[in-house]
């Protein structure tokens, strides 16, 4: 079996954003960084070896703007056709999120204040709706595109059959990129259903975690995260102090 190369495409900064190329059969690219960074992706697919016109898919994991800000122009560039979730469809003339972002911790809330998570760009919609697990195999890549909601309702990830998990927002590191441990990014819709996506695909034994925001993740030190995110989730839910985007807040 051919196994699938996956590579970091930093977008901003080292690691606050990364979007990432996966090199199978055929290359495919996960997320498409912040509005205006389409040529950086671009340039940096063809700094790998690869023509950027071989592309065979552009996998959205979910709708927030510094993941699918530049997938209208890439795939103008690319010619590569779009996969994501119906959350993402933005039926609007300029696309921005597609509902208010619930900040989890203080970094969270001054950065829902901030112009930039309020972005907008071009809309798209999916060429390939995910309405479920997806097998890329005809695309060129041996791995599977997951459902993991929670982050977003629309949230997935991408599993390659080697053990590599590009796992979008289900865990980041801290402040967006900062330090090697796990953490969560600055918003989650529903925090335990995405701890409960994040558990489901630990289950599945990856090899490493390739994260939207950060270095690459020990499976094994996310786990033992995840462990103790539970338990303070769980005091949390207890005390009538955890929130979903379903629930006013107190």
């Amino acid at each position: 079996m051919f196994q699938t190369k996956v590579i970091a495409i930093p977008v901003l900064g080292k690691h606050s954003v990364n979007a990432y190329l996966l090199l199978g059969r055929q290359p495919i690219v996960v997320d498409a960084g912040t509005p205006g960074s389409a040529q950086l992706i671009y340039d940096q697919i063809a700094s790998h070896g690869v023509n950027p016109q071989d592309i065979h898919l552009i996998v959205v994991t979910h709708g927030h703007v510094d993941h699918f800000g530049s997938a209208a122009e890439l795939s103008r560039l690319t010619g590569a056709p779009i996969a994501g979730t119906s959350p993402i469809s933005a039926p609007t003339e300029r696309a921005g999120p597609v509902s208010p972002y619930l900040p989890i911790g203080l970094f969270g809330r001054l950065l829902v204040r901030s112009a930039r998570v309020r972005e907008t760009t071009e809309p798209f919609g999916p060429d390939l709706l995910i309405r479920g697990a997806t097998r890329l195999s005809d695309l060129g890549v041996e791995a599977r595109i997951m459902p993991t909601p929670g982050h977003t309702a629309g949230s997935v990830s991408v599993l390659t059959d080697h053990g590599d998990l590009v796992a979008g927002d289900l865990v980041a590191t801290p402040f967006l990129g900062f330090g090697k441990r796990p953490a969560n990014p600055p918003f989650h819709d529903d925090r335990l259903g995405n701890l409960a996506s994040l558990r489901e695909m630990l289950a599945l034994a990856p090899t490493k975690l390739h994260v939207g925001h950060g270095a690459p993740l020990n499976p094994e030190q996310v786990g033992l995260w995840a462990a103790a995110e539970q338990r303070r989730l769980d005091r949390l839910a207890v005390r009538g102090r955890l929130r979903t985007k379903s629930e006013p807040a107190a």
